[in-house]
């Protein structure tokens, strides 16, 4: 049913939105997380991956395959903030990823989790952020 609701509202990503990001290997990080849902404001439990500037989440870590297709991806570099968010949700360690057109709830099992997932997020919009391009950014450790 869940899969018939997510085809008839094109839920499902495009693979052109994770194109060349081996998701199953070596992920910057990856865990569980609740996510609240984009049309049905549900919380749902799903195991997530972040890896080169996208933020992917599958429905447990075995499904996270070369062969398998995410159940949604967002690309950091469209992201504006990363941020705590337990008083607007009214849930523990609860946090927000906020782009120019929506934002997105969840929420972490513990607060280091919630800390290391926003860290890792703000991290990754920073690096993959279309402000600065690759020219643009100096290597202060190789200067003399």
């Amino acid at each position: 049913m869940e899969n018939l609701w997510r085809a008839a509202t094109r839920q499902d990503p495009n693979p052109e939105d994770y194109e060349g990001v081996d998701f199953w290997t070596n992920p910057e990080r990856a865990g569980w997380l609740t996510k609240q849902g984009d049309y049905i404001k549900t919380w749902r439990r799903r195991w997530f991956v972040l890896k080169r500037g996208k933020l992917l989440w599958f429905k447990d870590p075995g499904s996270v395959t070369r062969t398998s297709a995410p159940r949604g991806v967002v690309s950091v570099d469209l992201c504006l903030t990363v941020k705590g968010a337990e008083d607007i949700v009214k849930k523990a360690f609860a946090f927000e990823l906020s782009t120019r057109d929506s934002t997105m709830y969840f929420v972490a099992d513990t607060g280091k989790d919630r800390e290391d997932w926003i860290n890792s997020i703000g991290r990754s919009i920073v690096q993959h952020s279309r402000s600065v391009t690759d020219s643009e950014v100096i290597d202060y450790d190789s200067k003399t």
